[in-house]
């Protein structure tokens, strides 16, 4: 479900997924098949791991990652869920060949 609130989404973002909401800044980005897909495919990871799990890895993958780039948007890019998402979102029929924990190859 597609929900539109430019207040929950962070600064310099214009989604954001929270299973099983997509929240996106503006409803003209309902549109952005990619940025959709982009963020399904997180839906999918947080169905994988579940919830809590799901943001505890990312938060610690992100510092992790954060500590070896210094550099907060390097960091971001390259937490293996973001490098999924970001390698497939223009695939829109990777939801259905996706393996499963497929952001595992991507640590």
């Amino acid at each position: 479900m597609i929900i539109i609130s430019k207040h929950i989404i962070p600064d310099k973002f214009v989604g954001l997924t929270i299973f099983p909401f997509i929240f996106l800044k503006n409803k003209d980005l309902k549109g952005n098949r990619t940025l959709v897909n982009h963020e399904k495919i997180h839906l999918k990871q947080q169905l994988e791991l579940l919830w809590v799990p799901f943001f505890l890895w990312y938060s610690v993958e992100f510092l992790i990652k954060l500590i070896i780039y210094k550099n907060w948007h390097e960091a971001y890019r390259n937490i293996s869920f973001e490098k999924e998402a970001y390698q497939n979102e223009s695939n829109f029929n990777y939801l259905n060949q996706r393996k499963l924990f497929a952001f595992l190859k991507l640590l």
